[in-house]
């Protein structure tokens, strides 16, 4: 892989690893929840399933997706009924219960399956990697070792950037003793996940 293609690409998921999107909100939640050693399991599950969209992209399959506007549209309608479904539970949450320990959380699989689950069905992935990774592949360079390369650049940035946001979130976690604060917290978070997926949604239909 050219070291320029390589920059571009890291510029690219570096960014996007710092945006907030359905992941950030549910790593910030787990991590205001139970703290920011245990939100680093859905992050985890979130990086891992980057690995399968990686693969997609690297064999045209997700290219192959994109072009399949039922295929497409059946991806879309399921993200959005799992992000929503997380975002009711983020919403309605009761937000007087005091912070949890670690050793309260859900199990670590179940932990790691809703960030598996929630990035294999988020439309953002799919705006990253159907539509803006393929374009970063050189044909008439080998395609696996160009897939390393990108699986590591996009997992350490990603880790990197849920990383901040879950750390972050263990800081200010005194702010959450104010039930009204910790409420209308939730409720934007929550509103900032669904939103950001339905607009990803769009913005994929009008590629």
């Amino acid at each position: 892989m050219d070291i320029s293609v390589w920059i571009a690409l890291l510029a690219l998921f570096f960014a996007g690893g710092l945006t907030p999107g359905p992941a950030v909100m549910m790593v910030m939640s787990t991590s205001l929840r139970y703290g920011a050693a245990t939100a680093l399991v859905p992050a985890v599950g979130v990086s891992a399933a980057n690995l399968v969209w990686i693969s997609l992209a690297a064999t045209g399959i997700a290219t192959f997706a994109a072009g399949a506007p039922g295929l497409l549209l059946a991806l879309k309608i399921a993200g959005l009924l799992f992000i929503s479904w997380l975002a009711w539970n983020m919403a309605t949450g009761d937000p007087s219960q005091p912070r949890a320990s670690a050793s309260q959380a859900p199990p670590k699989a179940s932990l790691f399956g809703r960030g598996v689950g929630l990035q294999l069905l988020n439309p953002n992935a799919l705006v990253f990697f159907g539509l803006l990774l393929p374009g970063y592949f050189d044909a008439s360079r080998p395609v696996a070792l160009q897939a390393g390369i990108i699986m590591a650049t996009v997992t350490v940035t990603e880790m990197l950037g849920l990383t901040v946001y879950a750390w972050a979130a263990d800081a200010m976690n005194h702010r959450f003793q104010n039930p009204g604060f910790a409420l209308w917290f939730n409720r934007a978070a929550a509103a900032a996940m669904l939103a950001s997926a339905i607009f990803a949604a769009v913005l994929t239909t009008t590629k």
